[in-house]
């Protein structure tokens, strides 16, 4: 069964919803990670960092693939968006990012 998921209100949300995908501060930083499985207390957190809204998974629906790598594109454009990807002394950052597109694109590690 596919995950598809809904953007719900601050005011709709209730314990026991899981995050479709993290949730991110102004500056970039992880409030929730993907997956969390909403309580009182962090949709209490949620209203104190201002978020008025965020997406939670529905089961069942199918999504377009392109339209998930397009998301999925868009959101590592966002996580990386100080990043120069073709800068050589951060190297770093660029394992990293290379990393995370691999974990976030499904592709795997040949053996």
């Amino acid at each position: 069964m596919s995950v598809a998921y809904q953007h719900q209100a601050l005011a709709e949300l209730r314990p026991g919803m899981i995050l479709y995908d993290e949730l991110l501060d102004e500056q970039g930083h992880v409030l929730l990670p993907h997956g969390t499985v909403l309580t009182a207390a962090s949709i209490a957190q949620l209203l104190r960092h201002g978020i008025e809204s965020v997406s939670v998974q529905v089961a069942g629906g199918a999504e377009e693939p392109e339209a998930d790598l397009a998301a999925v594109e868009q959101r590592l454009a966002h996580l990386f968006r100080k990043n120069d990807i073709d800068d050589q002394n951060d190297w770093a950052t660029g394992i990293l990012r290379r990393y995370v597109e691999d974990y976030r694109l499904k592709r795997g590690v040949e053996e």
